[in-house]
């Protein structure tokens, strides 16, 4: 009888009158009575008599965009995504809903012209790489998203900021689901970032991490890390894209409507991705990736999405035994180990963000031993090489089909703006020849199919820059000379092609 019951368990209706009489035709006259009311019980018991039971379903969801399907697809609709469904088993409960906003109260539309647009406090830390790449400093109820490789020093960045923070009387709540309070207490003794204003709690339930809110009342939060924690209301494992999906919207209400700013640390794929759904990029008002090589002592904090501020800055900390430190004239730093007169190697001047960067460029073109020669590219994009060296083949005339060639960005740092394309010519082309270029040169300049050199933007910014530095001459594209003055004590080339940077460039 259990086992009829059993398969009665979907479709047997809410209603327990309904329910008895179709068990009871179902089963048909000559049973014992009491063994029909058994199964009426039992089923009334599985169904349950309130209306607010949770209901489960299985779903899947794409790990990489979070699209839903009710049945797995081996690519996404909605990010073209190959083999990225999982599934997952989700309760959703009747008396629970979903509160989609900043606040569960009703709001009313205002015209817009009725809406103060005066500029909002920002919490100004003492670190100013930090300032820079969120564009100020940090706005109240702001939600920020740090991701990077593991090991690379986002806790330590944020438990340093927290630290900073107390010192301004702001009272900051930092949430580990990793650590205990103890090994959380031992790295902020290393780091000297103790504080009666800096509140530590080892919690992953949701729930309580919204009661310890309540209850501190702080000014700024870092849950350390949203793929750990979980929502009591989703049956799903911790880091799956249903609980990281609502765990994200519900720190997000608690920092729109309480005012409080939130940083949620994430973790990263093997492809450099934060993990989780892709919506979770689209919910947060920051997301920043900190950034660097684990065998370099220099991190770069990079801006991908803000709200409320330019993408386009980089901050730059050097990890020392004390913890990140900033680094201020970061040019200085990664030429600090050059050396001079040695062929394939270059300086250019970047530019990240609004910020000048002269960082030096080596490359080695040595005879390969197979039949199809190698091309690396550490810092710098792969297709972007292999294009600059087509160039170099058609229109200088360079027979590197035979040859390897290395290229890498000194210091770990990642360039990617086409104004770092003559440097990087003019480097493959020194290693080929085995001519040094002039010691105290920089090169800029983008480079077009054809050979010839683009201009570039911001010129005097990067000028001033090498000039600072001490570099006496600048090759730059002619094209970008129109309508600037060059300062005096410093020498400027003007190019237009790859050629006449080569014969200006090469000693």
């Amino acid at each position: 009888m259990l086992l009829k019951a059993d398969l009665y368990r979907e479709e047997a209706p809410a209603d327990r009158f309904a329910a008895a009489g179709l068990l009871f035709l179902r089963t048909g006259p000559g049973r014992v009575f009491k063994a029909r009311e058994t199964m009426v019980n039992f089923v009334m018991e599985l169904k349950g008599s309130d209306n607010s039971m949770a209901k489960t379903k299985t779903k899947f969801f794409c790990s990489e965009c979070g699209y839903e399907s009710p049945k797995w697809l081996g690519k996404c609709p909605g990010c073209q995504a190959w083999n990225s469904f999982v599934e997952e088993i989700e309760t959703v409960s009747k008396s629970r809903g979903f509160h989609g906003g900043a606040s569960e109260k009703k709001e009313k539309a205002v015209s817009i012209i009725n809406i103060e647009s005066s500029e909002e406090a920002r919490i100004i830390t003492e670190n100013r790489e930090l300032n820079r790449v969120l564009g100020g400093g940090i706005v109240p109820g702001s939600l920020i998203l740090v991701g990077g490789d593991p090991g690379i020093g986002k806790s330590t960045l944020l438990l340093q900021t927290s630290y900073e923070l107390t010192k301004q009387e702001c009272k900051v709540l930092y949430i580990s689901g990793e650590e205990s309070v103890r090994q959380t207490k031992l790295r902020a003794d290393r780091l000297q970032a103790i504080s009666p204003l800096l509140f530590v709690l080892s919690e992953t339930n949701a729930q309580f991490i919204e009661a310890a809110i309540d209850e501190i009342r702080p000014d700024f939060v870092v849950i350390d890390s949203i793929q750990t924690v979980y929502h009591p209301a989703v049956e799903s494992a911790p880091g799956s894209v249903s609980q990281v999906r609502e765990c994200t919207g519900h720190f997000m209400r608690i920092a729109k409507g309480k005012g409080i700013a939130t940083v949620l640390v994430g973790h990263v794929t093997k492809e450099g991705a934060i993990a989780g759904p892709r919506m979770l990029e689209h919910m947060v008002d920051c997301v920043l990736y900190f950034e660097g090589e684990r065998h370099h002592s220099y991190r770069l904090l990079r801006a991908v999405k803000n709200r409320f501020g330019s993408t386009n800055e980089i901050g730059i900390f050097e990890m020392q035994e004390i913890g990140l430190v900033e680094v201020s004239n970061p040019s200085e730093l990664f030429l600090s180990e050059r050396p001079l007169g040695v062929s394939g190697s270059t300086v250019v001047a970047a530019m990240e963000g609004t910020r000048p960067v002269l960082v030096e460029l080596q490359a080695l073109v040595s005879q390969t031993n197979f039949p199809s020669p190698r091309r690396m590219a550490t810092g710098y994009d792969h297709n972007r090489l292999s294009l600059i060296i087509a160039v170099l083949e058609k229109r200088m005339g360079m027979f590197l089909q035979n040859q390897d060639a290395y290229l890498n960005i000194a210091g770990g740092v990642k360039l990617d703006e086409p104004a770092v394309d003559l440097a990087v010519a003019v480097s493959i082309a020194s290693s080929f020849r085995d001519q040094p270029t002039q010691p105290f040169d920089v090169i800029i300049g983008e480079i077009g199919l054809t050979g010839e050199v683009r201009g570039v933007s911001r010129v005097d910014q990067r000028v001033r820059e090498a000039q600072k530095l001490g570099f006496k001459r600048i090759i730059l594209p002619q094209k970008s000379l129109k309508g600037w003055t060059p300062p005096a004590g410093i020498e400027i080339i003007g190019v237009n092609t790859v050629a006449e940077a080569l014969s200006a460039a090469l000693v």
